[in-house]
């Protein structure tokens, strides 16, 4: 029986990347189990967002692709989770910028080079269009009234 011959670096970057994609579901799962539409689940929407959109992270001068940048995201968010209760905090505190340098991140997608939290922001606003009204709690629908 012949098995399949595997790098010493690509099975551990395949199993990084596969459990950062499972810990992406394993928010939505539970975001969706404790809260309608909240923070954690915009927040757990956008780390799913990233990991699939297919686009390039430019981080401090150097690319990296969409699941290499989502899991430094969620470094970053487990990091800064005690300063964040908004999705655009998780934005601000964990892929706006580099934390040692300062400069900015960067997604390039279908060519077009933009800051990730530009990117990431107008994927808030889209997600949260799509979430049903019932699902948020504002002024005119808050069941406590």
């Amino acid at each position: 029986m012949m098995r399949p011959k595997f790098s010493g670096k690509i099975l551990p970057m395949f199993l990084r990347r596969g459990a950062a994609v499972y810990f992406s579901l394993l928010m939505v799962l539970f975001s969706y189990g404790f809260c309608s539409a909240g923070p954690n689940e915009e927040i757990a929407h956008l780390l799913s967002f990233v990991a699939q959109s297919g686009c390039t992270f430019i981080r401090n001068g150097t690319k990296y692709d969409a699941p290499a940048a989502q899991e430094h995201i969620a470094k970053k968010y487990a990091f800064f989770k005690e300063r964040i209760s908004t999705a655009e905090d998780f934005v601000e505190y964990s892929a706006t910028k580099s934390s040692m340098t300062g400069e900015p991140y960067h997604v390039v997608c279908n060519n077009v080079d933009m800051k990730s939290s530009d990117w990431l922001l107008a994927e808030l606003d889209q997600f949260r269009t799509t979430i049903p009204e019932e699902n948020h709690e504002t002024p005119h629908n808050n069941s406590d009234d």
